[in-house]
């Protein structure tokens, strides 16, 4: 089983570069298959889940290159030719976001299969926005067992989400911009890794206009060229790391950023005692005193974000009081509180509410990492905790942090991997 291992203590300060965004780009790769030409992207972090995707597109015919003469790598994707329309099922088991190429592959050759998707297990997370959204654009839907098959050709029209979904948003948009006619999606998605993808689908050729904030105006078009394109940076490994600083009582500068896109987590560290300090493209993380008690609610952007809900969690086990976590999205996303209790930390969870007690001693403890979030929630309490605290399954975690070992080394703290 490999593991995490960290030694508690350590202040963390100095620089650390955020990567390019998980989140982002994924459907972005995706958005490869929307056209016969390359396309180019910059700033893609060097992580499981985007080297899971890059086997996701090369098993329905696409070509992934990577060129590490640049820093951070360069990705080249081609789809010169859809040699299935199938995704494959040993890789669509291992990644929720892979079933984000059923809305190009639709658009592109009228036809898109897969299996539902793996990844995390947070609980309740159905894929009904997507193939409503394919259904309402004209597509047949036919399923069997777990894979769903759809077909036809598709043609613009008035979409109603009824929740805004972040991957069915991203999905029915890739759809839309090959459709012929006008579509309009309200109560669509709008964290800013669906506006990077409706960036980059624009400067491949889309017609795509926000209206508001939760409204999509698409204009079919009849193809897409390649481009050039950089990811936005990683919201979430930003958030992350500042948390670590904050929890750390640490003086960390996060660089290559964007401070908007950090507004919820910054307004609740600003608001438990921290000093947070916003710069053009940094965000400087200080903690010099105790931290207060908070209620904590997840919600969608520009809400504080559940990827977030984990470390920061972690953050609040040493305030001074108790603290109120809601979390709204997903019913088992609390379950790395059990794992926190192995380390000392006092908690209750009820159902989809958690009480936490600070502040706790934490001490180090051997836990497991359930999902992205909550390994690096408890790399967080191993940094706060007393002694050596193990994490297994540490393949959770490098599903979505790039490099998190040699970054959190280059702050100070003492860990490794095994």
């Amino acid at each position: 089983m490999s593991s995490i291992h960290v030694e508690g203590g350590a202040r963390l300060t100095g620089d650390v570069v955020i990567s390019g965004s998980k989140n982002a780009a994924l459907p972005i790769m995706a958005a490869a298959l929307l056209t016969d030409e390359p396309l180019i992207l910059e700033n893609v972090p060097d992580i499981e889940d985007v080297r899971t995707m890059s086997e996701v597109l090369r098993g329905l015919g696409a070509i992934v290159e990577v060129d590490n003469n640049f820093q951070p790598p360069r990705m080249l994707i081609q789809a010169a030719e859809i040699a299935s329309p199938e995704a494959p099922a040993e890789h669509v088991r291992k990644l929720r976001a892979s079933f984000t190429v059923m809305g190009p592959l639709l658009a592109r050759v009228g036809e898109a299969h897969s299996r539902e998707p793996g990844g995390d297990v947070l609980g309740y997370r159905p894929i009904d926005m997507h193939i409503k959204g394919f259904q309402a654009l004209g597509a047949e839907i036919s399923q069997d067992g777990d894979t769903y098959s759809c077909r036809g050709k598709l043609r613009g029209t008035k979409i109603f989400l009824d929740y805004p979904s972040v991957t069915g948003t991203e999905n029915v948009v890739m759809a839309a911009v090959l459709a012929e006619g006008h579509t309009t999606i309200k109560n669509a998605a709008p964290e800013p890794e669906v506006i990077d993808l409706i960036d980059c689908l624009n400067a491949m050729g889309s017609k795509i206009q926000r209206v508001g904030v939760n409204q999509l105006e698409i204009e079919g078009v009849p193809r897409l060229h390649g481009c050039r394109y950089r990811v936005i940076p990683d919201r979430i490994e930003a958030g992350t790391l500042a948390i670590a600083a904050a929890a750390t009582h640490g003086d960390v500068v996060l660089e290559r950023v964007v401070c908007d896109h950090l507004e919820a987590v910054c307004e609740k560290m600003m608001e438990i005692g921290i000093e947070v300090t916003q710069r053009w493209d940094s965000l400087l993380v200080r903690a010099t005193g105790r931290c207060s008690p908070t209620v904590l609610t997840t919600f969608p952007y520009p809400g504080f974000p559940t990827d977030l809900q984990a470390p920061f969690g972690a953050l609040l086990t040493q305030a001074e009081g108790e603290s109120l976590i809601h979390e709204i999205l997903y019913n088992d996303r609390l379950l790395y509180l059990n794992e926190m209790s192995k380390m000392g930390a006092h908690c209750k969870i009820e159902g989809q509410f958690a009480t936490v007690y600070g502040p706790s001693h934490l001490h180090g403890a051997t836990v497991q990492a359930l999902d992205i979030r909550s390994g690096a929630a408890l790399i967080i309490a191993g940094l706060v905790a007393s002694g050596h605290t193990v994490i297994d399954d540490r393949e959770h975690i490098e599903r979505g942090y790039a490099d998190v070992v040699a970054k959190l080394s280059q702050l100070g703290a003492t860990i490794s991997d095994s």
